[in-house]
């Protein structure tokens, strides 16, 4: 089995514009006359000052005719000394507000005691030994661990506990060679996207070091002879990918593909990633357009001819095409003529479309993800939300299931494609991840590890119900709880979604969601449009100029909930991050009144300006872009930014951003609080919870999580559980 980056990440009203006269201490809210409160007010006796007065500078451009004024533009530049100084300004603010939050001691022992259990992932089996990640249940860190047969002992390869004084760095698996000799492996800090690049002879224990250096990789593969590494990198704008041979400087490494190819010029939004087959005969080349591919082109280089030309294998459909390949063929997840998609064969030696072949043809339910382990073929797909993986021949007929312990979410079975081992994880939102081991030939699952985490599963239920959107959509919702608690209209209930990028939202396990229905709460998870649940037609519905399908099937959501009286806005609480960020600006500034308090993590915006800043081009290919007029008009009319009015009662607010989120700029959460402290008329608070260690990846160590999740989920209960 390869190892491989997902790039779904690669892998929210009236239309207004600011006036330019604001004044230059804009927050100051003091003021009686204006009607503004004196003094915040947060949930149980906690009170603030106002916050931290901030500088209105503004700015105005002209955009297709509408002038746009930004009177906090100057907090787009992370550096300079003001920004750095209002940054820890606002830090010494939120930190007034955790420091009177009474229940944080508690919630801190508890998610400590609910994430500091051993856990495991998915192991990588090369001829009788096992690599995978293991973190015992005091340290900050998973390190990198191989086990000698499937009973075998331990054998810890990489201790990432050492990597740094902070315990932020963390590693992860990149590639491990066919005979389990030689380990790749990423080393990344915090929650920054970029890590560099090591390497380990697994047979005497010596470690090379650093072979490549810290980059955003789309890829990472040992040649079959061990000797070199092929790798995609993403830098400058551009993704290339290159040729390094073992013991020469990353320096010296060749561009084997990119810039241009065949007469096609490959740019900013062309995203390249490479993997050498499990067989080493191949190397695939794929070309993502856009984050998430409109597009997808794929190559192929024969390993085995030396000087061998890299050809197109599909090319110029605009569509999604995920290959695995398996002898001489490549097997193709794809929505080319299947929304739902398909899985088709692709034979190299004739790879024109006339020639394809189906295997698994569209139905009903989507498929999601597949795999090949022992020359059976696993299409896991989902119906309903639900998982459900089928297990076929290589020429389609299907042979067996999978069947699973609960209503939860599994992952695809992974293994080599001619071992009679596979591995997959299931888990839900009352059940931690467990991960099994399957034997193909005799169809047997048995456990392969499971967390000890305290806490009673079946005390708690998980149940799906139905809700009609705006437009008369059905739309699917996960309410969790403890088994008995009354719907009277008074339980905090906390709603998570994200709605986007083709991202299935599936039942997990979350220390967070545990801690609150422990406390008597609902967990509700809708499934919104934008995501890939449904299949490529689900997508589309949220995409573009339909993104307000998005929010109206999150707000219908919301409205079911208390129609049903399992809560009531004071005591609604709502998260989301990134893409779901977005989703949660729109919920503060379309329906304000609906919510008690809000989370927004690591969010976009500003939606006239996000194309500008770190990978936010990426992700026009979903958006669109304000460059474009007609996209112009839409996105200024849902653009949580440019919607904030003033004196308008909002919720209470915590955005969330670090330094070291290197996907979504943080300026987009500092540009929001400041405008949302500003603004609001409610007296609630409004907070930025804002790290210089942290960013969009997880990564950062066990210790800061807690207190990060302590902070997070404290704040909401706090603001929404009346006690």
């Amino acid at each position: 089995m390869k190892i491989t980056t997902t790039l779904l990440f690669l892998l929210c009203a009236c239309i207004m514009t600011f006036a330019a006269d604001k004044t230059s201490t804009a927050n100051n809210n003091s003021s009686t006359a204006s009607g503004k409160p004196s003094v915040i007010e947060g949930g149980n006796g906690i009170t603030l000052p106002l916050p931290p007065p901030t500088e209105a500078k503004p700015v105005t451009e002209t955009i297709h005719g509408v002038a746009i004024t930004d009177p906090y533009h100057w907090l787009e530049d992370s550096k300079s000394p003001e920004t750095r100084a209002w940054i820890a300004a606002q830090m010494k603010y939120t930190q007034q507000y955790l420091d009177q939050l009474k229940i944080r001691p508690e919630i801190v022992r508890r998610l400590t005691e609910l994430v500091r259990v051993e856990t495991y992932s998915i192991p990588v089996e090369a001829e009788g030994r096992y690599f995978f990640t293991k973190r015992l249940p005091e340290e900050n860190q998973a390190s990198i661990y191989m086990r000698k047969g499937l009973k075998g002992p331990d054998e810890r390869l990489v201790d990432a506990t050492k990597l740094s004084a902070d315990q932020n760095t963390n590693v992860s698996i990149a590639d491990v060679s066919k005979d389990g000799s030689l380990l790749l492996y990423g080393v990344r800090e915090g929650g920054a996207d970029e890590e560099s690049v090591h390497l380990l002879d697994v047979n005497s224990g010596k470690d090379g070091g650093e072979i490549l250096p810290r980059a955003r990789y789309l890829g990472i593969s040992l040649t079959p002879d061990k000797l070199g590494i092929y790798y995609a990198k993403f830098q400058g704008g551009n993704t290339e990918a290159y040729f390094h041979r073992m013991g020469s400087p990353a320096a010296d490494d060749r561009v084997i593909f990119g810039g241009s190819f065949n007469g096609e010029t490959f740019g900013p939004m062309q995203l390249i990633t490479v993997s050498v087959s499990e067989n080493g005969r191949y190397l695939i080349i794929d070309v993502n357009h856009g984050v998430p591919p409109k597009r997808v082109d794929i190559y192929v280089k024969d390993l085995r001819t030396p000087d061998s030309p890299i050809r197109p294998i599909v090319h110029g459909l605009d569509y999604r095409f995920l290959p695995i390949n398996y002898n001489d063929d490549l097997y193709v997840l794809t929505d080319y003529q299947a929304e739902n998609y398909r899985i088709i064969r692709i034979k190299l030696s004739d790879p024109a479309p006339e020639q394809w072949q189906t295997i698994v043809p569209e139905g009903k339910d989507a498929i999601e993800q597949f795999s090949i382990v022992g020359g059976k073929l696993f299409a896991t797909g989902l119906h309903d939300v639900l998982t459900e993986t089928r297990i076929l021949d290589l020429d389609g007929k299907q042979v067996g299931s999978l069947s699973y312990p609960a209503m939860g979410a599994a992952t695809a079975v992974y293994g080599r494609e001619k071992s009679n081992e596979g591995f997959y994880s299931f888990q839900s939102f009352n059940v931690p991840p467990t991960i099994y081991h399957y034997n193909v030939a005799s169809g047997k699952t048995e456990l392969f590890a499971r967390p000890k985490v305290p806490f009673n599963s079946d005390e708690y239920e998980v149940k799906q119900v139905f809700y009609t959107s705006k437009d008369g959509t059905r739309v699917p919702m996960f309410i969790s709880s403890k088994k008995g608690v009354k719907r009277d209209g008074n339980t905090p209930t906390l709603m998570f979604a994200y709605g986007g990028f083709l991202v299935n939202i599936t039942p997990r396990w979350d220390p967070e969601f545990a801690w609150w229905m422990e406390q008597g709460g609902f967990y509700a998870q809708p499934n919104l449009r934008g995501g890939g649940e449904y299949g490529e037609a689900w997508h589309k519905a949220g995409m573009f100029e339909k993104k307000q399908n998005v929010f109206d099937d999150f707000f219908a959501a919301a409205q079911y909930l208390i129609d049903n009286k399992y809560t009531s806005p004071p005591h609604f609480a709502i998260q989301g991050r990134s893409n779901g960020g977005l989703l949660m600006g729109a919920a503060m500034t379309q329906h304000p009144e609906m919510f008690g308090a809000i989370w927004c993590g690591y969010p976009l915006l500003d939606m006239l300006r996000f194309q500008d800043f770190l990978i936010g081009r990426w992700w026009t290919s979903e958006y669109g872009s304000a460059e474009n007029p007609e996209q112009f008009q839409y996105l200024l009319k849902y653009s949580p930014y440019h919607n904030v009015r003033p004196g308008a009662k909002y919720p209470a607010i915590m955005f969330n951003s670090g330094d070291l989120d290197t996907r979504v700029d943080p300026l987009h959460a500092r540009k929001m609080t400041a405008l949302m402290q500003a603004d609001t008329g409610s007296g609630r608070p409004i907070l930025l919870h804002y790290q210089t260690k942290a960013g969009h990846s997880a990564g950062v160590s066990i210790t800061q999580w807690v207190n990060d999740a302590a902070d997070e989920v404290g704040f909401l209960w706090n603001e929404t559980s009346g006690k």
